[in-house]
C-alpha cells in the first residue's frame, strides 16, 4: 500500500507561474528536478510519493526530502544544494595562492622518469608542498580538487601538440611566406613553370607472417610482428597548375641524389623551359651547391642558371605544395608495408599510371592578404620597431655628447 501524503502543496496562479519560471532557469538538474516535484505534488493532489519520483524521475526519499523543504522553508530552500560535510565538494580548501601553485607546477616540465604530468601526479607533488608550507594551512588535497583546478583553468598536462608557425613576431618568416605565395598566384607559363620539391623517408617492412586474407564477415587478418628491410628516401615533385607528380626512390638522401633529380627535372621534364621556378625547403642538400658536388662547375653552373629558387621559410614547410604531392601518394600507394626497393618502384610507377588519368590543378587557397589578416601577429610591429630604432639614435648621441663633454679643454678665467 502507498505511503499517505504529509506534505501537500497547494500553489496560487502567481506561484505556479514563478515555479515553471525558476524551473526553466534552474543552474542545474538537481534544482530542476526539485522544482518539477513541486509542480507534480501541486497537480495531483493525491497522487502517493513513489508515483510523483516516477514522474520527475526522482527516488521517493528524494520527493519526500524535497516537499518536506518546501513546505517548512518554501521557494528559498528549492535552489540551496546542501553537500555532504565528509564530500571533497563541501571541502574545498584550495583558494587562490593553492589553486596558482597548482597551475604554475602543471606548466612546469615534467619529473624526470615519466612522459608527462598526471593528476595523480601533480596530486602527489601538491602534497609535497603543502606538508612543507604549513602557512598555507592545508596538509594535503583530493585528486579530484587537483583535476577541478586543471579544468578550471583549461589545462591539459596529458596533451601535446606539434606548431608549425613562430610563436611571436618573426620578419624573416613572413617574408619567405610572401615571396613562396606570389610564386603560387602566378599564372601558367611553360617557359618558366613553377614546381614545387620535398622528399620523404620511408621504411621498407615485410610481413614476418603470411597474412591471412579478407573473407566473409572477417576482415584481412596482418600479424603484428614485422621484419625492417631498411630505409629509402622518396623524391616527389609536384606542378601545382596541373598536378602532375614526378617521383624518384633512392636507397639514399644526399647531395648528389638531390642534384641528380633536378637535373632529371630540366632534361627530361622541362627540356623546353627557359627558367624553372622552384618551391622546397630549407633541407641541408636542397641547395646550389650541391650541384657542384654532382657535376663538373660548368655544368653545375648551366643547371643552376635555370632555377628560380624560391625557400619556404622555417617552421613553414606547409607552404610547400610538394606536402600535398607526397600526402596523395602515401595514401593512395605506401600506407602499407612493402618489402624491398624495387617493389616500391614498382609499386610507384603503377600508381603514376592510374594518377595520370585524373590529374589537376592543386586549389591553393592561401594568398598573402589572407596571411596578413589571420597571421597578423607573426608582422613585426612597425611602429615599435622604429621608436627602438629612434631609442638607440638618441642614446648613441647622448653618449657621443657625454665623449665630447669630457674631451674638452679646462679654460680658467
Amino acid at each position: 500500500m502507498a505511503r499517505p501524503r504529509k506534505y501537500i502543496v497547494n500553489l496560487s496562479t502567481t506561484e505556479e507561474k514563478f515555479a515553471k519560471q525558476q524551473k526553466r532557469k534552474a543552474p542545474s538538474q538537481t534544482i530542476r528536478n526539485r522544482y518539477s516535484i513541486v509542480l507534480l505534488a501541486n497537480k495531483y493532489k493525491d497522487l502517493p510519493y513513489k508515483e510523483i519520483g516516477h514522474k520527475a524521475g526522482v527516488s521517493e526519499p528524494c520527493v519526500i526530502e524535497t516537499l518536506k523543504s518546501f513546505c517548512l522553508n518554501g521557494f528559498e530552500e528549492l535552489s540551496i544544494i546542501g553537500r555532504n560535510p565528509r564530500s571533497d565538494v563541501s571541502q574545498l580548501k584550495a583558494d587562490g595562492d593553492i589553486e596558482a601553485r597548482i597551475v604554475a607546477k602543471a606548466c612546469e616540465e615534467r619529473p624526470e622518469g615519466t612522459s608527462r604530468w598526471t593528476v595523480s601526479l601533480l596530486t602527489e607533488e601538491m602534497s609535497v608542498i603543502l606538508q612543507n608550507d604549513p602557512s598555507l594551512g592545508v596538509e594535503n588535497l583530493s585528486r579530484a580538487t587537483v583535476g577541478r583546478i586543471l579544468a578550471r583553468n583549461e589545462l591539459k598536462p596529458y596533451l601535446s601538440d606539434y606548431w608549425c608557425i613562430p610563436p611571436e613576431e618573426d620578419a624573416n618568416f613572413v617574408a619567405s611566406m610572401e615571396d613562396v605565395l606570389d610564386v603560387y598566384k602566378m599564372p601558367y607559363d611553360p617557359k618558366r613553370p613553377v614546381w614545387c620539391m620535398d622528399e620523404k623517408p620511408y621504411q621498407l617492412l615485410d610481413d614476418a607472417r603470411k597474412p591471412i586474407p579478407m573473407r566473409p564477415g572477417d576482415v584481412k587478418k596482418i600479424d603484428s610482428e614485422y621484419v625492417r628491410c631498411g630505409t629509402v628516401s622518396i623524391f616527389c615533385f609536384i606542378q601545382p597548375l596541373t598536378g602532375k607528380i614526378v617521383h624518384h626512390v633512392e636507397e639514399t638522401r644526399t647531395a648528389i641524389d638531390w642534384a641528380e633529380k633536378i637535373k632529371y627535372l630540366i632534361d627530361e621534364i622541362e627540356p623546353d623551359a627557359e627558367k624553372i621556378i622552384l618551391v622546397m625547403d630549407n633541407l641541408n642538400t636542397h641547395s646550389l651547391g650541391s650541384l657542384y658536388k654532382a657535376f663538373p662547375p660548368q655544368e653545375a653552373r648551366s643547371i643552376a642558371r635555370r632555377l628560380e629558387v624560391h625557400y619556404t621559410p622555417k617552421h613553414g614547410s606547409w607552404l610547400n605544395i610538394a606536402e600535398i604531392g607526397i600526402n596523395i601518394i602515401t595514401r593512395e600507394c605506401l600506407n602499407r608495408r612493402i618489402e624491398g626497393i624495387d617493389t616500391l618502384r614498382k609499386e610507384l610507377n603503377e600508381w603514376s599510371k592510374r594518377y595520370e588519368k585524373s590529374e589537376k590543378a592543386v586549389n591553393w587557397q592561401f594568398t598573402a592578404d589572407k596571411a596578413r589578416t589571420k597571421l597578423k601577429k607573426l608582422y613585426p610591429d612597425i611602429d615599435k620597431e622604429r621608436n627602438l630604432r629612434d631609442k638607440r639614435r638618441k642614446e648613441k648621441q647622448e653618449a657621443a655628447s657625454t665623449e665630447d663633454d669630457a674631451n674638452k679643454p679646462n679654460t680658467k678665467v
